[in-house]
Parts: structure tokens; C-alpha cells; sequence
């Protein structure tokens, strides 16, 4: 299993905001993990992106994030919603007083 952030998915942002980051393919980008999402259903790292170059990395999703895992019947996408289900209190986020960095690479999948 790879985990990754998605930064941009073509069907949700379009073939053109995935190429845009063609520019960064295979190159190293810093990921710091700022908070732990979870319910009964799914739990997910939120993801900031460092630079690649002196230039940020931003992730077209609006929760960038790492999914962890996910109950049958539930897809890794459903992850996405777990800051609405944070503010509708069905689910918990809890912060990360010092994140956690790691170096992961751009790559298309």
C-alpha cells in the first residue's frame, strides 16, 4: 500500500491541474502532519506541503490529507469530508502540538 496526499485528481479538478504538477515530478516535497481526523468509519492525518524549488506545493483538494484507514464499505475518497463531520460533530480532530515531517516524492499514480 502507498500512502500518498493528493494534490490534484482529474476528475475532480481537471486534467489540467494535474499536469501543472508535471514540473515537480519525482521531485523530494517536505509533508508536516498537523492533525488526526477519525470517526467510527475512517481516520486521516491532515497534510501541510512544503516547498519543491522555493516554490509551495498546494494541493488542489481543500483537505489535504493522508487517509489511514477506512471501515468496509467506506472508500478512502470519504476521507475528504472529515472536516465537515468535525464541525457537525461526527467526528473528532485532534492537533498535533509538534508535527510530524516527513519527505515523500511527486509522482502520478
Amino acid at each position: 500500500m502507498n500512502v500518498h496526499v493528493t494534490l490534484a485528481h482529474k476528475r475532480a479538478h481537471g486534467v489540467a491541474a494535474v499536469a501543472s504538477y508535471s514540473v515537480y515530478l519525482n521531485q523530494k516535497v517536505p509533508v508536516s502532519f498537523n492533525a488526526f481526523f477519525y470517526n467510527d468509519k475512517m481516520a486521516a492525518l491532515g497534510a501541510h506541503l512544503g516547498m519543491v524549488n522555493g516554490e509551495a506545493i498546494v494541493s488542489e483538494n481543500d483537505f489535504p490529507h493522508c487517509t489511514l484507514w477506512t471501515v468496509g464499505g467506506v472508500t478512502p475518497k470519504e476521507a475528504n469530508t472529515l472536516p465537515q463531520l468535525v464541525s457537525e460533530g461526527k467526528a473528532k480532530r485532534v492537533l498535533i502540538d509538534s508535527p510530524i515531517t516527513i519527505s515523500g516524492v511527486v509522482n502520478f499514480y
